[in-house]
């Protein structure tokens, strides 16, 4: 019998992720405090509350399967968190601006005592961005809810990054190509 999958996320771009592969899941939340001890490496930071939330989760489901995820975007290893307006938005993308920087996505992976957590790495490399470009993107897409002020998917992934090292979706919020590996060797999940 097939087991239950629970997406612990409210994120669209992760059901959207698992939809696209045709995984079914149900979504459940639990709140979760998401600070992280003080002096963690930033690369370290998503996998850690990925398993904070999927602890939280699991312990409301049994024979369940849980996904949680956490991402973050790090500049010279500083974590670059959601922007808090659009001075903010403006600010974090005028520093990501002709830079490199990673996407860092923690995903935990649960069953009952079973646990498979790791972490995937992205480089982004944005061309230069001019001011109208920025004002532009914050005001037509207000990126208020995404790590590090943008998304991947939209306009400025489109005309404002040159190229990427690693996994796109893993950008977008999720390396689902790694959850669907880690489910069908480690929880017998047929695709």
């Amino acid at each position: 019998m097939p087991h239950k999958i629970i997406l612990a996320s409210q994120s669209p771009r992760r059901k959207q992720l698992l939809e696209m592969a045709e995984i079914k899941f149900d979504v459940l939340i639990a709140d979760v405090d998401e600070t992280n001890p003080p002096g963690m490496a930033g690369e370290e930071v998503p996998a850690f509350l990925a398993r904070k939330k999927a602890d939280a989760v699991a312990h409301l489901v049994k024979e369940a399967i849980v996904i949680a995820a956490d991402t973050v975007v790090l500049l010279d290893h500083h974590i670059l968190g959601k922007p808090i307006d659009s001075t903010d938005a403006k600010s974090i993308l005028a520093r990501l601006s002709g830079r490199m920087h990673k996407v860092v996505t923690g995903v935990c992976i649960r069953m009952n005592q079973q646990e498979v957590c790791f972490s995937t790495t992205t480089e982004v490399y944005f061309r230069p961005l001019s001011t109208d470009q920025i004002e532009h993107y914050v005001a037509h897409y207000k990126p208020y809810d995404k790590a590090g002020a943008y998304a991947i998917q939209e306009w400025i992934g489109v005309t404002g990054i040159e190229k990427i090292n690693g996994d796109y979706y893993n950008v977008m919020g999720l390396p689902i190509g790694d959850v669907i590996n880690v489910l069908k060797r480690d929880f017998s999940v047929s695709s």
